[in-house]
């Protein structure tokens, strides 16, 4: 029989952890540049506020699990959590948006797809899968977030709202 953790998945991307340590670094060395050829300015300062910002996304942003229960859908990326009830799941399919918004960022972000806004949890190289919301979480509408298996998370999040239906 079921337990209470129905699915669980950690996912990573080393090209996006490469990618936000390049910049990491790109940004301390013209940071360490400008403070030796100038002097601590605001340009400086400006190198060394970005070095951290993306020092932070490399940390932060090295896995997204996922978990599936029979009451909610949790999805963790560092020190940030989005929790969604099953019962206020609408309606649930993979993600099918315009390359300009498939393509707009590694992390989290918030924006507007097809009249709706939704948070995403996306690493760029994978699938994702959307869940429409029936009351807004926040001013949320959508949630949507990457995984290696679109199709077997489709079926488990069925399976939990199948459950939680007949309980």
């Amino acid at each position: 029989m079921i337990n209470n953790s129905i699915y669980e998945e950690r996912l990573s991307s080393t090209r996006t952890t490469a990618l936000f340590l390049v910049l990491t670094i790109l940004f301390l060395v013209l940071f360490i540049w400008r403070v030796n050829s100038v002097a601590f300015e605001t340009l400086a300062i400006v190198f060394l506020c970005l070095s951290v910002f993306f020092l932070f996304y490399s940390v932060n942003y090295r896995t997204l699990k996922i978990r599936i229960t029979q009451e909610t859908l949790k999805l963790i990326f560092g020190i940030f959590t989005w929790t969604v009830p099953i019962e206020n799941i609408e309606d649930f399919q993979l993600d099918h948006l315009p390359v300009f918004l498939r393509l707009g960022g590694a992390g989290i972000h918030f924006f507007v797809a097809h009249r709706r806004y939704r948070v995403s949890f996306n690493f760029l190289e994978y699938p994702r899968v959307v869940v429409a919301l029936k009351r807004r979480s926040r001013l949320v509408r959508d949630v949507s977030f990457s995984t290696r298996h679109p199709d077997d998370v489709l079926q488990y999040i069925r399976e939990a709202k199948s459950i939680n239906s007949t309980v």
